[in-house]
């Protein structure tokens, strides 16, 4: 009985521990990488990331390959990017001195 357990502990895939800092492109692929497996609970997809990161470590694989394996992964709020412009309003001093005049005539009669 005590068997099963330690056959099901061993047949789910961990997390790989193979990062390199001086390597600044490998180090963020290993953050990537990080980030997804902690979100996925799903085993074969944590399988599939750790093949995809040992693959880039001994250079079966290049990076751009890497994230478009890994890219399935990710939520949908990473791959939705929202780069629109705030649109500004603008006025000139004289028209805002007069839209101020104006709220004070009211202000002041109002009471």
């Amino acid at each position: 009985m005590t068997e099963e357990p330690i056959k099901n502990a061993s047949a789910s895939p961990e997390k790989l521990l193979i990062d390199d800092p001086s390597d600044f492109q490998f180090h963020a692929a290993y953050l990537t990488y990080s980030n997804l497996y902690d979100k996925t609970s799903n085993l074969e997809s944590r399988k599939q990331l750790n093949q995809n990161i040992t693959a880039l470590q001994q250079k079966q694989i290049d990076y751009q390959t890497f994230y478009r394996n890994i890219n399935q992964f990710r939520g949908e709020e990473e791959q939705q990017f929202n780069y629109s412009r705030a649109f500004i309003t603008t006025q000139r001093k004289r028209d805002w001195r007069k839209k101020e005049q104006k709220q004070e005539r009211i202000r002041r009669h109002k009471k």
